[in-house]
This record gives C-alpha cells, structure tokens and sequence, in this order.
C-alpha cells in the first residue's frame, strides 16, 4: 500500500494533468446522461424529470412514423456524406503537396495560411460564405453575371445548400485535418526515400510506394472516426445559412431537434430523436471499426 502511494505521489503532477480532463468528461458528458431518460417521459419542467411520466417508445415511434424522418434522414446522410467525400481526401492531399515543398520558409508559411480558416468562428465563417455568394454583390454573382448575364440565387436553390456547405468545410478544415497525415509523413524512415533516389524513382513513385502505404493505418483510424460522427453534422453553420425555401435539402436531424426542442420546447421529441441519432453514430463505427479490422487490418481496437 505504501509502495503505490509513494508511486502516486511521485506521479502526482501527472495525476494532477490527467485529473482534469477526466471530471471534464464526467460533468459534462457522463453526468447529463441522466437527464437523457426524458426521452421516454412526458416531460414537463414543472413535474422535473421523475415526476414526469414514463410513455416509453412513443416519442420514438411518432418520429419514426412522421412526415419528417425520412427527408431529416435523407439530408443529414448527403450533407455528411457530401462533407466526407470531399473534405477526408483533400486533407491526405494537403499533407502530400505541404511534404513535397523543400524550402522551410515557405512551407511554414503555407502552414500557417491553410491552418488559419480553422480558428475562424462559424458566425464568421457563415458572414464570409454569405457575402461571397450574395445576389448582388457576391464576388461569384458578379463573375456570374459577367459570363452569363444572370444572377444565381445561391441561398433559395436547394440543389446547391449541400455543395455550399461541402466546399466551404473543405476550406474551412482541410489544412487543420492535415496536421496528423502530416506528422505521420515525418515518422517514415527517410532512409527508404534515399533507397528509391538510387533506384531512379521520381517523386510520384515516391509517394505511392512508400509515403501512401505508411499512411494507410492513419488514413484507417481517422476514416473511422469520421463515420463515427457521419450524423453528426456541425449544423451551426446550416443553422446560421439556411431557410424554409431550402428545407427540402438543408434541414437535417440535429436543425430539426433545435428547433423542436428549443424552439417549440419540445423536450422530450428532441431528445429521442437525438438518441436515435447517435444510435446511428454508434452503429456505424461499429460497423466500420470491424469492417477495417478484416480487410485493412487496422482498427480502434
């Protein structure tokens, strides 16, 4: 006993740093889950959540049986989908072009100009967005209207919300994605780069033999991560872009638990319908996790 409080308290420092993360998760991601029980309750702020009664799967059936689910369901999986698509291989991309450029200085200046949009509030983020593709004055509208003499009302074509938010997540967060492939590049023995030099291999062959295949597992990792949270879309940024002439593609599950729950103070309807979407986040890295480990072999465990 006095062996392992000798080893804490050596450790203590350690213990301190980990202690802190740790009621992070508890408080704020442990401890609400009691409150999730009112997605089967009638829940009335006035009643509290065990003086509220208990109605079971019901809130859960009339979402299943309503009007919305199957457009809420369709949006969120081609907004995430579409976001996927686009913004997981350009981050590989990103990492390949910052590996290749040799000058220091200008590398770490292309770091720091591709990082930045990360750190940019979504408000802003949803200004800029706004602004570059306004019917009048909109950078885009104003080419648009030189090349083809008409103006392209962005914000009420629902065809073009879901590639609207793809492109602009794809600016927004493929530099910042790219920090792991990037330290993953400069764990590669660079020995192996020497041997292909002498062997009279260009860069091209380079990087598909040797800096790709090192990548698979992170590529792997991440891949799952990402599916992990597919139907959890940030939907500040739909929710600060979109409007009832676009909801037929941009009102996704969490818009609409926003609205239903704070809103119409819907309490108990949103929170089942939020369950059931981390249900399928939950599914889905399952899924993915042992579909990886048989044919990549690679997983998160």
């Amino acid at each position: 006993m006095n062996r392992k409080l000798n080893r804490a308290w050596r450790s203590r420092y350690l213990l301190i740093m980990i202690a802190i993360p740790l009621a992070h998760i508890i408080v704020f991601s442990y401890m609400p889950m009691y409150g999730a029980q009112i997605a089967f309750r009638n829940y009335r702020i006035i009643d509290g959540i065990w003086g509220s009664p208990w109605v079971g799967f019901a809130h859960f059936r009339a979402f299943f049986n309503s009007v919305f689910f199957f457009r809420l369901f369709r949006n969120t999986l081609v907004i995430s989908g579409l976001q996927l698509a686009m913004t997981f291989p350009a981050a590989i991309l990103m990492a390949l072009m910052i590996n290749e450029l040799r000058n220091k200085r200008l590398k770490k200046g292309v770091q720091t100009v591709v990082y930045m949009p990360y750190f940019i509030s979504v408000v802003v983020v949803a200004g800029i967005i706004r602004g570059v593709l306004a019917p009048n004055s909109g950078i885009i509208n104003v080419l648009a209207e030189m090349i083809t003499g008409r103006t392209i009302f962005f914000f009420n074509e629902p065809a073009l919300f879901p590639w609207i938010l793809a492109f602009s997540d794809v600016w927004q967060s493929t530099g910042f994605n790219s920090i792991i492939y990037l330290a993953a590049i400069s764990s590669i023995d660079p020995g192996l780069y020497e041997a292909t030099v002498m062997d009279g291999a260009s860069r091209l062959k380079q990087i598909r033999h040797i800096t790709l295949p090192a990548l698979v597992p992170t590529i792997v990792i991440l891949f799952i991560l990402q599916i992990g949270g597919l139907f959890t879309i940030g939907f500040q940024r739909i929710l600060l872009l979109y409007n009832p002439t676009i909801y037929s593609t941009a009102d996704i599950i969490q818009t609409f638990v926003f609205r239903r729950g704070i809103g119409q103070q819907d309490f108990s309807y949103a929170a089942a319908i939020d369950i059931f979407n981390n249900t399928l986040n939950l599914i889905m890295l399952l899924f993915f996790n042992k579909l990886m480990r048989r044919f990549a072999e690679t997983s998160l465990w």
